[in-house]
């Protein structure tokens, strides 16, 4: 089924995404680091993370709650750590964005030091999209992994009725371009679907997948106008998938899932912030150098691929060629892709930020 969009510069999002960091008290390198981030999910067509999912989240947890969730030009603080390949940050509610970026490229340095690196942050606003910095960074060569805490806890455990888990994205990409011309990028919510995905089909009026969410009685419901939690994917698996977020945030330092993101309910002392932690793997680091038939690294990766998707299988997908094709597109059309919904929800934004609106009719459309 074909979709039509409208075409967008990328230069006329990031100026408006920008323009919209700046008037919340954003400083450039902030601005410039959300636009990025917003940006490469848009190129990947992943529509439940875009600008308008960050802004909205924003506006909810961060730098328009009260008390702030996210502080507009923070530092973080780098903690004290023995050990060399490991990197700790106290984020101090800095934008999640920049602080992902930074830490993700912190970690590819040590990395090509020390051949296995990881970075954790504490007192963190949560960074959008993980797919798009392990991305990033298989890109460039490497192995990489991110997870963090959700910034609120909107997860029923398996077989249990209230919500105290974050939908705790877990993410991997893997330097596979060589191999086989876009790196594989495994990208998950624990939960069935992703809240942005809620959002996104309210704008558009669909409704959800049977078995992914709950309405305030606890009632399975498709209406996304309804949804009051959402259920973990394969029952106790996700469950457990998203329990590892939990507790890998809980050895870092952070606190009770269900007041994160709820300052106004949170007890004195308690924290209400997310967690991060990332990890590189040089893929030098791991190569056992024996290779059957002389093959290089990059040959060996391709001819296991090619074994998963024979014997029939060849119409199977691997992870990352959605967005691979998504980005293809992207190119192709030279803009950004947006639906007809999202360029009213980016004219909102320009509104409340006094800024041009976009004239839908003066994009291009790329059909799909």
């Amino acid at each position: 089924m074909s979709q039509s969009y409208h075409i967008v510069p990328e230069s006329t999002h990031n100026a408006l995404v920008k323009a919209a960091y700046a008037a919340r008290g954003f400083d450039k390198d902030e601005c410039a680091a959300a636009a990025r981030a917003c940006a490469l999910a848009a190129t990947h067509g992943i529509r439940t993370h875009n600008a308008i999912k960050a802004l909205h989240l924003d506006e909810l947890f961060g730098s328009g709650a009260d008390p702030k969730g996210c502080v507009p030009g923070a530092e973080y603080l780098e903690v004290e750590s023995k050990f060399t390949g490991s990197v700790i940050w106290d984020a101090n509610r800095k934008l999640g964005q920049a602080v992902a970026f930074d830490a993700m490229e912190t970690a590819m340095e040590l990395a090509d030091k020390h051949g296995i690196a990881q970075v954790s942050v504490d007192n963190a606003f949560h960074y959008l999209w993980g797919g798009g910095y392990v991305m990033d960074a298989a890109r460039k060569g490497y192995i990489a992994y991110t997870n963090c805490t959700s910034t609120l806890a909107e997860v029923v455990p398996f077989m249990g009725k209230t919500p105290t888990l974050g939908t705790n994205p877990h993410s991997w990409g893997f330097p596979t371009t060589t191999a086989i011309g876009y790196p594989i990028v495994i990208d998950w919510a624990t939960s069935t679907i992703a809240m942005g995905r809620v959002e996104q089909f309210k704008r558009e009026g669909k409704q959800l997948p049977e078995h992914s969410a709950v309405d305030a009685e606890g009632n399975p419901t498709t209406d996304p106008h309804q949804v009051a939690a959402l259920l973990p994917f394969g029952a106790h698996k996700g469950y457990g998938l998203a329990l590892i977020n939990e507790l890998v945030a809980g050895f870092i330092g952070g606190s009770l899932p269900v007041l994160r993101g709820r300052s106004n309910h949170a007890p004195k002392g308690e924290k209400t912030c997310s967690s991060f932690y990332f990890q590189v793997i040089h893929p030098g680091a791991i190569d056992a150098c024996d290779f059957v038939n002389e093959r290089s690294q990059a040959a060996n990766v391709r001819a296991v691929v090619e074994d998963i998707l024979g014997h029939g299988n060849e119409k199977c997908l691997l992870p990352g060629q959605i967005e691979a094709k998504a980005a293809a597109d992207t190119e192709k059309a030279g803009g950004l892709l947006f639906t007809t919904a999202e360029i009213e929800a980016f004219n909102e934004i320009a509104r409340a930020t006094g800024q041009p609106e976009w004239d839908k009719d003066g994009f291009h459309i790329f059909e799909s």
